[in-house]
């Protein structure tokens, strides 16, 4: 059931810890540069979708990241 409000914007998974690697990833935050500088203009569905992304890096890789809700 909906309530009639607009869904808030889902918020940046950056942690502060802003280094790229070798492919252009942020290994904080596993988001790729063109994710990053997009986020402010994605829609929450978009954003679900970078996450789900972001959470199949950061497993790759031996990390953990908690699925967006």
């Amino acid at each position: 059931m909906t309530t009639g409000h607009p869904e808030k914007p889902l918020a940046s998974p950056c942690i502060n810890v802003c280094a790229l690697d070798d492919a252009d990833i942020c290994i904080g935050c596993q988001r790729s540069v063109a994710e990053i500088t997009q986020w402010g203009r994605m829609s929450n569905v978009e954003r679900r979708q970078v996450l789900l992304r972001c959470i199949e890096r950061a497993q790759a890789n031996g990390q953990f990241l908690s699925p967006p809700s």
